[in-house]
């Protein structure tokens, strides 16, 4: 157990269940608090939108299917992803990796907890640019997919302009 062990582990925990917490925080607020099925979309700036939109599919909404079956294997996928990441998190070396690793924890569970309540991920926030009388459209996200894209950017970050591991003798 002890090789598994890190002085970074602690942050990217944290960094796991922040992420989690605020994701599913701003899920519950809009949902129940909120009502934003009833409301349906509510501008909130001329470029932003708060929409709800349920995503049965995965990253960017590609392979939508609401069947029971592709709902469970995505579960499977996600859950067997979630661990190969923690184990990750524990042998990781860097603080930023580990912290990175943990957001992309917290937000593939947020996402996961969505699928296993209503059988599909809740997204929420829509940007999009209004250039010559046509309207542009980003994917709807939440804050598990910010969490999610902010730690794999952070990873790239580390694995090519991080600090470069010791050369070994």
């Amino acid at each position: 157990m002890g090789r598994f062990r890190n002085s970074h582990l602690r942050p990217g925990v944290i960094a796991a269940v922040a992420a989690l917490a605020l994701d599913q925080a701003s899920k519950l607020w809009l949902l129940f608090v909120f009502d934003i099925a009833r409301r349906g979309a509510v501008a909130v700036t001329p470029f932003f939108d708060l929409v709800l939109a349920w995503n049965v599919g995965i990253s960017f909404g590609w392979f939508q299917n609401d069947s029971q079956f592709a709902q469970i294997s995505l579960m499977i996928i996600k859950a067997v992803a979630v661990i190969v990441l923690a184990i990750w998190m524990a042998r990781s070396r860097t603080l930023l990796a580990t912290i990175a690793l943990g957001l992309i924890i917290g937000g593939a569970i947020g996402n996961g907890i969505d699928r296993f309540a209503y059988g599909a991920v809740v997204d929420f926030a829509l940007f999009h640019l209004q250039i010559g009388g046509n309207t542009y459209n980003w994917y709807v996200f939440n804050l598990a997919d910010v969490a999610i894209v902010a730690g794999v950017a952070a990873l790239l970050y580390d694995s090519f302009l991080g600090v470069p591991a010791a050369k070994a003798p």
